[in-house]
């Protein structure tokens, strides 16, 4: 699995052998390679933040937010925007791989072999077996998988085997601690999307941590917050939604994405996974209340 899904996203356009074909096309893709390639050799270059606290934690994050809005601010341009439309991804997959830079480190000081980035992580899992017979040889196991834009956890290795069988299935899925949906804007649906997810993911793995990302949001005051399953909603530019056709008029001001959302996000997450997940009836009755 490739955790650079912004450069992965441009290598595609740039090799589609019918779309992005026109010498437009190749010359825009070959500016935004370019200054690309910047933004990402410049967070290679940059380690941490890390487990432990360090002085130099928030000025990292500060530097790594200003690299971010520097290349959103090129690729966000109004030729690039209306020439690549949102349904090719280009400018919400660069958001899941500033996710990459941000916690790279810090998951890499867990593990090695530590999960981060996209993934095709578990949902669920079940037995279908086509008779009684082939119940008590096989289990027949069937793991069910849902995309997620950004994750940290872990990948499970496990078999399933009947008693007294030497056949065993072997599945592999990614388990994720924390979930992290990556939007450009959020709106109601992507809204009750995430808070679906998340309480899918939550189900199997009580402990996991499901977060909402967006760089502007698109939501009125008549949204309840509360009912949606999701821990936190990050809004990047502290900026409600304006339509592109409105973005580049003359006067119109975008916010920068903000180093203390995102310092906020960081230490979020790295306080959460570095906290004890008690959970069970046993921590509860000895503090007398359960949940």
């Amino acid at each position: 699995m490739s955790v650079f899904v912004h450069g992965d996203n441009i290598l595609k356009k740039e090799t589609h052998d019918k779309k992005y074909c026109d010498n437009l096309s190749r010359r825009y893709l070959q500016e935004i390679r370019n200054k690309y390639e910047e933004w990402k050799n410049a967070n290679l270059a940059i380690t941490g933040p890390v487990r432990q606290l360090q002085d130099t934690d928030l000025s990292i994050i500060e530097e790594r937010t200003r690299l971010f809005n520097e290349y959103k601010s090129f690729l966000d341009q109004q030729i690039y925007a209306e020439h690549f439309d949102s349904r090719s991804n280009l400018h919400s997959s660069a958001l899941e791989e500033f996710m990459y830079y941000l916690f790279k480190d810090l998951v890499l000081d867990y593990s090695e072999h530590a999960l981060i980035g996209k993934s095709h992580a578990f949902k669920d899992i079940f037995f279908r077996s086509n008779n009684y017979v082939s119940m008590i040889t096989s289990p027949n196991t069937l793991v069910e998988k849902k995309d997620h834009d950004f994750v940290i956890g872990s990948t499970i290795n496990a078999r399933f085997q009947c008693r007294g069988m030497t056949d065993a299935d072997s599945v592999s899925f990614d388990m994720p601690a924390v979930a992290i949906e990556c939007k450009t804007y959020l709106d109601k649906t992507m809204l009750e999307g995430a808070s679906t997810a998340g309480e899918q993911l939550k189900t199997r793995n009580p402990n996991a941590m499901y977060i909402v990302v967006a760089e502007r949001l698109k939501l009125t005051e008549a949204v309840n917050l509360k009912k949606y399953k999701v821990d936190q909603i990050y809004v990047l530019r502290k900026q409600r939604n304006t339509d592109r056709e409105y973005r580049y008029l003359e006067g119109y001001v975008a916010n920068p994405i903000y180093p203390d959302v995102v310092w906020h996000l960081y230490t979020t997450v790295r306080d959460y996974l570095a906290t004890d997940w008690h959970g069970t009836l046993a921590d509860g009755l000895e503090k007398g209340y359960l949940i």
